[in-house]
């Protein structure tokens, strides 16, 4: 294991698109890259992938994955040697815990970092772009760059505009629930919140957990709050407010938590020592009613049958001039650091990745996501991925996630403890207000 770890490194989990990314956009994946590399396994292929042209052979790329899980680690093992197939290179993986790496990167990239890396779009992947710690790929996007729409390309944007980043899949957040579990108890979708709310007391009378909930990890309950700010507040209101543009003590933000509050006595007991894998198990094995995470809760369903019964919803629009038709929907990808000692190799393995092919390798193994690639096959997504990209292609905004589309420092060390506080102690609303707003004032003028 070649990372090197810090327990104090200030970053945390995930990383979003930063600015408005109309979901049309993201979801229109029809069009052709060529030349991604040749299919006759020789080891003298072109750096970049493709047949002819260069002379340089690919030879072995040591890339960074925060892919532990079970499912997506097993999804990149037939990816990357389908990439040995078609180029000759070899990806030498080193794997480490999806937190640990999230909450280490910092450190990992200042440090001897491995030719390539897993990381996220937006805000997160500028950050790391704007202090030297990645390589610049506007190179490779010179030839990948008509297989992604102008909103992929603009989240893997550097605040200098050049490219540094290539997306590979990317997943919406919503209520995920057993259909048969719905079906049995006579339960409809809510169409309001006002309808989701009067379902909950109904849900627990009847034995179950409503609303799924884990946060041992730190990042999930900023689903919670995204979702509840962008209802209440809009799409500009929550950019604004990650951007440290919004003072955190605005009664809006009041509004979120203690709407928060309301529905805290729904939420499954004891987050904080729960993982979202075990949220996800409570789902599966019908302990709990719903569960509002990103769409990869599916890689907890791993026989046909019980994946075959996950379906989720929109969540519902709680004011009427705010709407329902903004979601997060982070998208994930790779990234080269700073002086690789493979930089052609690295190129090589990033164009071939940005290709449907190797896009629906994986989603073969994986199908918990949304191919980026304009190419990309989608006569073989299942039902729960053709109505996620439903979901995304009619929203007007998205948004990345929380930890994404704001300061990875203010993210980790404020914003982590403060929902752990929130869901501990939920009755100080405006002195935990003014905490993150003090802290914020100390961050962002930094």
């Amino acid at each position: 294991m070649r990372i090197p770890f810090d327990t104090d490194a200030p970053v945390s989990r995930r990383t979003l698109l930063k600015g408005a990314a109309s979901t049309a956009a993201l979801a229109a994946l029809p069009a052709s890259l060529v030349g991604c590399g040749g299919d006759d396994g020789g080891s003298t292929q072109s750096a970049g992938g493709g047949g002819g042209g260069g002379k340089k052979a690919v030879g072995t790329v040591t890339l960074g994955s925060n892919a532990s899980d079970a499912v997506p680690k097993a999804s990149y093992e037939k990816v990357f040697a389908a990439f040995k197939t078609a180029t000759g290179g070899t990806v030498d993986v080193n794997t480490v815990d999806h937190n640990t790496f999230q909450e280490q990167i910092n450190s990992y990239l200042q440090g001897k970092p491995d030719d390539a890396f897993m990381w996220f779009a937006g805000y997160r992947m500028q950050f790391f772009a704007q202090r030297g710690l990645a390589t610049e790929i506007s190179d490779v996007w010179q030839k990948i760059g008509p297989n992604y729409s102008d909103a992929l390309k603009k989240a893997s944007t550097g605040l200098d505009g050049k490219q540094y980043f290539v997306p590979y899949y990317y997943y919406p957040w919503a209520l995920f629930y057993r259909k048969s579990v719905w079906e049995k108890e006579g339960w409809e979708v809510p169409q309001s919140f006002d309808e989701l709310k009067a379902l909950l007391p109904k849900m627990q009378k009847a034995g179950y957990s409503p609303l799924g909930f884990a946060d041992k990890d730190g990042w999930p309950a900023m689903g919670t709050f995204d979702i509840l700010n962008l209802r209440h507040n809009g799409y500009q209101f929550h950019v604004d407010l990650m951007a440290g543009k919004e003072s955190w003590q605005d009664p809006k933000v009041a509004t979120v938590f203690n709407t928060w509050k309301e529905l805290l006595p729904y939420h499954q007991e004891g987050a904080l020592g729960r993982t979202w894998q075990e949220a996800a198990q409570g789902l599966a094995s019908k302990k709990s009613a719903m569960y509002l995470l990103g769409m990869f809760v599916g890689q907890q369903f791993t026989d046909e049958k019980t994946h075959a019964d996950l379906d989720f919803f929109n969540f519902p629009e709680i004011d009427s001039n705010v709407g329902a038709d903004t979601l997060d929907a982070p998208i994930d990808g790779f990234m080269i650091s700073k002086s690789p000692k493979n930089e052609d190799g690295a190129k090589a393995l990033l164009e071939y990745l940005a290709s449907a092919k190797a896009q629906s390798i994986y989603l073969q193994n994986d199908p918990n996501n949304i191919a980026t690639a304009k190419d990309a096959d989608t006569s073989n997504y299942s039902a729960l991925q053709k109505k996620a990209v439903e979901l995304v292609s009619n929203a007007s905004n998205i948004t990345q996630f929380m930890d994404r589309d704001t300061r990875p420092d203010f993210a980790s060390t404020v914003m982590i403890p403060a929902l752990q506080d929130f869901i501990k102690n939920p009755n100080d609303v405006s002195g935990l207000q003014k905490k993150i707003e003090d802290q914020k004032k100390t961050i962002f003028t930094s």
